[in-house]
């Protein structure tokens, strides 16, 4: 299967973005949460075979350069900071996130997947990060516990590639097949610290 038939190429994928960026936004007003003010700091692939994944890997190459090849999970993420960011709705996506395939896992879409947004925070658990989200947006502290009940599917997580010094713990918002990610520090940061061994 080659890349346009997978409707995977950079230009095809250009062209669903913005459709995307409704959904994404979409979630972000069921959950109450405006993040216009905050940076969309970088927009994430789902690919499911490995061949894909490479004929990806070198079109995005185009478009930007490789800041990060980690080994995260035991599969590669893929991390390029694009030359022009992706422009959608209010925001300047600055990177792009390409996870090779995990073993055994198959996604129902190959497509964009989520978007991650940075806001600010000196949180170093993924705990301490939800807490202080809720302090942030009153609103969504309200709902917080009917989340499951709206079909919203949330999840704390603080992945961490090897030699990464930052923490980056992540609060994710999942809801049909669209996902928005919160994070503090952007992954240029993260790459940098990872750098700085």
């Amino acid at each position: 299967m080659s890349l346009a038939s997978a409707e995977l190429l950079p230009e095809q994928l250009k062209q669903k973005l913005p459709e995307f960026m409704l959904k994404i936004q979409s979630l972000s007003e069921k959950l109450q949460i405006d993040l216009a003010e905050f940076q969309a700091d970088h927009i994430a692939l789902r690919i499911n075979e490995q061949e894909l994944a490479e004929q990806a890997h070198q079109a995005w190459l185009k478009e930007g350069v490789e800041i990060s090849n980690a080994q995260i999970n035991g599969r590669p993420i893929i991390v390029l900071a694009f030359h022009q960011p992706l422009a959608a709705l209010n925001w300047q996506i600055e990177c792009l996130e390409l996870p090779y395939p995990a073993e055994g896992k198959i996604y129902p879409e190959q497509s964009w997947e989520h978007v991650e947004f940075v806001i600010p925070s000196q949180a170093q658990t993924a705990d301490e990060f939800a807490d202080e989200l809720k302090q942030r947006f009153p609103a969504l502290a309200e709902q917080w516990d009917n989340l499951a009940e709206m079909g919203i599917k949330v999840k704390l997580s603080s992945p961490k590639g090897e030699g990464e010094r930052l923490n980056n713990p992540t609060v994710a918002f999942k809801h049909q097949g669209v996902c928005i990610k919160l994070h503090p520090h952007t992954l240029k940061a993260i790459v940098a610290s990872e750098q700085s061994l």
